[in-house]
C-alpha cells in the first residue's frame, strides 16, 4: 500500500505540540487510532508503530504529549513526564488534544481508538478510567497506577493491556491492583501477560536500562494481539 504522511502542529492549552499523521493513499475513510510515544516523546518507535497500522488500514495519528524543544533534551522530558504523572487533568487534556486532530482529518469514518507503549500507554488508560468517548484503548507495557481510579460504569472504552510477566516497573501488586479496579469498574478488558519479558519489550536497540530490554517474541504477539484486538474493535 502506497503510504503517505503529514507533519501537524497543534496545540493544548498554551502548549505547542507536534504530530505525524500515516495514512494510504486511497481516498476512502476508515477508523482512526492515535498513537501514544513512550517516555523518550515522540521518537521513530512511536512514528514506526503509526506506520504499520496504517500499513493494514488504519488512519494512524503519533500525537505529542511534551510540545516542542522537548524530546531529545533529557532533562526536559524528565520534567514533563514528572508534570503529566502529577497532573492527569493535563495528561488527559494532552491526549485529547491528539484525538481533536486525528478526529479532524477528512479521511476518519468516526471510529477511533488509541494505543500507547510505556508512558503512553499510562496516558490511554487514563483516557479509558475519565470516560473518553472512543471505542478501545490498549496499553503496550505501560503504567498501570493511577491517582484518580475508576468508579462503575466510567470505562466506556474497551481496553487491552498487553505486560511483561518480569516487569520489575510494573508489579504483580499493581497488575492486581488495575483488574480490581476494572472489575469494579464493569469494564470490557483482555490483560495478556508475556513470560520472560520485561518493561519496555517493543523498543528494538534501546539504550541499556535497568528493568527495560527488548523480547522479540513478545513484540510479535502484542503487535498480533493489538491488530486482532482493533479488527474486532472495527469490526474489519
Amino acid at each position: 500500500m502506497e503510504l503517505r504522511e503529514k507533519a501537524i502542529g497543534y496545540a493544548a492549552g498554551d502548549t505547542r505540540l507536534n504530530g505525524v499523521l500515516f495514512y494510504g493513499a486511497h481516498d476512502a475513510q476508515r477508523p482512526g487510532v492515535l498513537v501514544v510515544h513512550g517516555g523518550a516523546g515522540l521518537d521513530n518507535h512511536a512514528k514506526a508503530r503509526a506506520r504499520g497500522l496504517a500499513e493494514v488500514g488504519f488512519l494512524a495519528f503519533a500525537c505529542d504529549m511534551y510540545g516542542e524543544g522537548v524530546a531529545g533534551d533529557r532533562h526536559r522530558v524528565m520534567a514533563q513526564i514528572t508534570v503529566l504523572r502529577d497532573d492527569r487533568v493535563k495528561l488527559v487534556q494532552r491526549a485529547r488534544a491528539g484525538l481533536e486532530v486525528l478526529v479532524s482529518q477528512p479521511q476518519m469514518d468516526g471510529r477511533i481508538a488509541a494505543v500507547g507503549y510505556c508512558f503512553g500507554g499510562l496516558t490511554v488508560l487514563e483516557l479509558a478510567r475519565t470516560g473518553t468517548d472512543i471505542a478501545g484503548v490498549i496499553s503496550i507495557h505501560g503504567s498501570l497506577t493511577t491517582s484518580r481510579p475508576a468508579g462503575p460504569g466510567m470505562v466506556k472504552s474497551k481496553i487491552l493491556v498487553c505486560h511483561g510477566s518480569l516487569d520489575p516497573h510494573v508489579p504483580m501488586s499493581d497488575v492486581n491492583a488495575w483488574i480490581e479496579e476494572m472489575d469494579r469498574a464493569g469494564a470490557d478488558y483482555q490483560f495478556i501477560i508475556y513470560g520472560g519479558a520485561i518493561h519496555g519489550f517493543t523498543h528494538e536497540g534501546i539504550a541499556v536500562i535497568p528493568g527495560v530490554a527488548y523480547h522479540a517474541l513478545a513484540d510479535r504477539r502484542s503487535a498480533n494481539a493489538m491488530k486482532s484486538f482493533l479488527f474486532e474493535l472495527f469490526g474489519m
